[in-house]
C-alpha cells in the first residue's frame, strides 16, 4: 500500500493547514455531527469535520434533489473563508450497506448475507460501484461500508450485514467492496469506511455491543485478516465497533487501534467511533471523551451531544489530560484523507457530474440488483423435481412475505428498522409482482394463511414466509435475559441492549403464522414451495419437512423478478450456503466446529440438473 502520509506534497499541504487551525478549528475537524442537530451555520460557526444522516434521517420527502440542496448548504457553509474561518469543505456520510438504501427510489441490492451466498468478487466489485453512483447522486461523499463482520452467532441481530461465518470470503470481497466504491478516488467515486474493528461478529451469544472472548491470534485470524486487504486496497476510513474483547470495550482500546490497526497493520487513514460509541466508556461522558481520544480514536460520531463534545475535548487540551500531540496526528489523518480524496477540489454538491443522475434507480442499476438476487438464492430442497415450475402453471402466492417489498428489503432500508409495505420502496418489485410478470396463470391469494388453496384451481403453492424487518440489537434473539447480567458482568463500561426480536432460532415460534400456512395449504392437497425470507439462517425442520422445495432468499433488497427468474428456470440456482445451517438440536454451529452437525453444511446448495 502507498502511504499517502509519506506523500510529501500531500503533506505538507496538511502541515500548511494545520500551522494556522486554532484548537476550536482542530476539535471541530474531530467532531461529526448529525444533520437534525447541528444546521449548516453551526456547522460554520464550530467548524465541524463531518455531518451525517442517521437512518432515517432525511431531507424533505427523501428525493435525490432534496439531498444534493441541503448537501450543498453545508458545503458552502463549511467552506467560507475569512479571518475566522478556513473553509476546509464538510465529509457529509451515511450507511449505504446495501446501495443508497436511506433514499427513496434507490436500487436496494441483496444484504450481505445474500451476497455472501453469491460468492462472485467481480459482481460484489459491480454492486459497489453501482452503490458510489447513487450515493453521489444524493451528493454525499461517504458512505459507512463495507462491514467486514465474520459472524459466528445467529443470534446476533446483525447476523444479516455480515457475508460470511468464515473469514475467506469476507476477506476476498474486502479489497473489491473498497475498489468499487472509491475506485481512483474521481469524482465518479466515494469514501469507504471498514467496519467495525473489531470482532462484533464473535460476541458470547450474539449479543450486540457484547463481549467477543478470544485470544489474540484467534482474533487475528478470524476478524482481521478481512480487515488487512482494506487497508491494503486503501480505505480512507475505519470505523470501531460497539463491542468488547475479553472484557475491554474497542472504543477505549489502545492496543487494538493504535498499535494494532495504525501501527502494526499500517492504516493511516480515519478512524471514527460509532454512533455514541464512546458514551459507554465512562459513566461521566467527561472521562469518556478523554478515554476515547487518547485510545486512537480520530473523529467522532456524536450527534445527540456533539457541543458537549467539543468543549469537553477543549477542556482536556487545555488541561493536558489529551496531550496536542494526540490531536494534531488525528486532524492530520482527517485532512490527509480529504485532501487524498479530492474534497477540496470538488465543485459544490449542486454543480457536481453525478449530481441528481438519471443513473438513480435505474433499470440498468437495477438490472445489476437482479443478478445479485439470482446468485444469492440457495436451494435447500427440491424433491421430485418440483423446480423449475412450468411457466402455464396455475400458480398460489401467499406468506406474509409474497407482496411486502419493506419485508423483503430488511432492516437499513428508508428507515433504520426498516418499512413493512410497498408503498416507502419506490421503483422496486415484489416477489409476487416478479412472479406475476412470468406466469399469467398465478394467483395473489386474499389472505396469508393458505385457506383459499384448492387443487380444482392451483397446482402449486408458493409460500414467502420468514422474518420482518429489524437492525443491530432490535434484531438480537435472547433466550433469556441471564445472558444479558452475564455480559454485562464481564465488560468494563457501560452496554447497551435494545428490546430483543425474540427468544428462539426456531421459526415456529418466532413466526408461528408461516407454519400454519403452509399446513393449510398441505391439507388442501396443494404441494408447497416455500420461499424464506430472512436475515440469518433459522431452525426450520418442521417448515422443511411440509415442502416439497425450499429456498433461502435472505433478504433480497429491492428487485424481486430476480427470484421468479431462477423459479421458472431462466437461470439455475447458484447459491451456496456461506453460512452452516444450525437445526434443532445445534443451533449454534460453525464450520470446523469440533462436533460439526448442521442440518445443512457451509458451502451447500442445490441445482438443477
Amino acid at each position: 500500500m502507498i502511504n499517502r502520509r509519506k506523500d510529501k506534497s500531500l503533506e505538507n499541504k496538511v502541515q500548511a493547514l494545520l500551522d494556522i487551525m486554532t484548537l476550536e478549528q482542530k476539535v471541530g475537524q474531530m467532531t461529526q455531527a448529525e444533520r437534525t442537530t447541528c444546521s449548516p451555520e453551526q456547522a460554520k460557526k464550530f467548524h465541524i469535520g463531518s455531518i451525517l444522516s442517521s437512518a432515517g434521517s432525511c431531507p424533505g420527502n427523501n428525493h435525490p434533489q432534496e439531498w444534493v440542496e441541503m448537501n450543498d448548504t453545508y458545503w458552502v457553509a463549511s467552506t467560507y473563508k475569512d479571518e475566522h474561518h478556513l473553509g476546509i469543505p464538510i465529509l457529509y456520510g451515511l450507511d449505504a450497506v446495501h446501495g443508497n438504501n436511506n433514499v427513496k427510489g434507490a436500487t436496494v441490492f441483496p444484504h450481505n448475507i445474500g451476497l455472501g451466498a453469491a460468492n462472485d468478487t467481480h459482481l460484489i466489485k459491480k454492486i459497489a460501484q453501482v452503490t458510489a453512483k447513487e450515493v453521489l447522486a444524493t451528493g454525499v461523499d461517504w458512505t459507512f461500508a463495507p462491514n467486514l463482520a465474520v459472524s459466528r452467532d445467529y443470534h446476533w441481530g446483525r447476523n444479516y450485514e455480515s457475508f460470511s461465518e468464515t473469514p475467506a470470503i469476507v476477506h476476498s470481497y474486502a479489497a473489491k467492496i473498497v475498489q468499487g466504491l472509491q475506485g481512483v478516488l474521481s469524482d465518479g467515486n466515494v469514501m469507504a469506511c471498514a467496519k467495525h474493528f473489531i470482532g462484533d461478529g464473535g460476541t458470547h451469544h450474539g449479543i450486540d455491543h457484547g463481549d467477543t472472548q478470544l485470544n489474540f491470534e484467534e482474533l487475528k485470524a478470524l476478524h482481521i485478516r478481512p480487515f488487512q486487504a482494506a487497508i491494503k486496497a486503501g480505505v480512507l476510513s475505519v470505523m470501531v465497533s460497539f463491542s468488547s474483547l475479553n472484557g475491554d470495550k474497542c472504543h477505549g482500546h489502545k492496543f487494538l487501534l493504535v498499535d494494532t490497526l495504525k501501527e502494526n497493520m499500517g492504516f493511516d487513514g480515519i478512524l471514527i467511533s460509532d454512533m455514541q460509541g464512546i458514551d459507554y466508556l465512562e459513566d461521566d461522558f467527561y472521562l469518556a471523551v478523554a478515554r476515547g481520544v487518547n485510545a486512537g480514536i480520530d473523529m467522532f460520531m456524536v450527534p445527540r451531544n456533539w457541543q458537549l463534545f467539543t468543549e469537553h475535548l477543549l477542556s482536556h487540551i487545555e488541561l493536558g489530560t489529551v496531550p496536542i500531540t494526540r490531536i494534531d496526528d488525528a486532524v492530520k489523518r482527517i485532512l490527509s484523507a480529504k485532501f487524498t480524496f479530492g474534497l477540496f477540489d470538488k465543485p459544490r454538491p449542486t454543480l457536481r457530474k453525478w449530481s441528481n443522475h438519471a443513473s438513480f434507480g435505474s433499470d440498468e442499476h437495477r438490472q445489476v440488483a437482479r443478478k445479485a438476487v439470482r446468485k444469492s438464492l440457495v436451494l435447500l430442497k427440491n424433491a421430485h423435481n418440483i423446480l423449475p415450475l412450468n411457466k402455464n402453471a396455475r400458480i398460489l402466492v401467499t406468506g406474509k412475505n409474497a407482496n411486502n417489498l419493506g419485508h423483503q428489503c430488511g432492516g437499513f432500508t428508508v428507515n433504520w428498522q426498516g418499512v413493512s409495505g410497498n408503498d416507502e420502496i419506490v421503483g422496486g418489485t415484489s416477489i409476487w409482482q416478479g412472479i406475476k410478470q412470468v406466469a399469467a396463470r398465478a394467483q395473489l391469494s386474499l389472505s396469508d394463511d393458505g385457506m383459499d388453496a384448492s387443487t380444482d384451481m392451483h397446482d402449486v403453492a408458493i409460500v414467502v414466509i420468514g422474518e420482518t424487518p429489524y437492525a443491530e440489537g432490535m434484531g438480537d434473539i435472547r433466550v433469556d435475559d441471564k445472558i444479558i447480567n452475564e455480559a454485562g458482568s464481564q465488560i468494563n463500561g457501560q452496554i447497551k441492549i435494545l428490546q430483543a426480536s425474540g427468544v428462539s432460532l426456531e421459526l415456529n415460534k418466532l413466526y408461528p403464522e408461516d407454519y400454519q400456512t403452509i399446513k393449510n395449504i398441505i391439507s388442501k392437497g396443494v404441494p408447497v414451495i416455500a420461499i424464506l425470507v430472512s436475515g440469518r439462517p433459522l431452525i426450520i425442520e418442521q417448515e422443511l419437512a411440509l415442502s416439497s422445495a425450499f429456498i433461502a432468499a435472505w433478504l433480497p433488497g429491492s428487485e424481486g423478478q430476480g427470484i421468479s427468474d431462477v423459479l421458472f428456470g431462466s437461470h439455475n440456482f447458484t447459491g451456496k450456503l456461506s453460512f452452516s445451517w444450525p437445526q434443532l438440536a445445534q443451533p449454534k454451529v460453525n464450520k470446523d466446529d469440533k462436533d460439526y452437525n448442521p442440518l445443512f453444511p457451509y458451502g451447500f446448495g442445490l441445482t438443477y440438473h
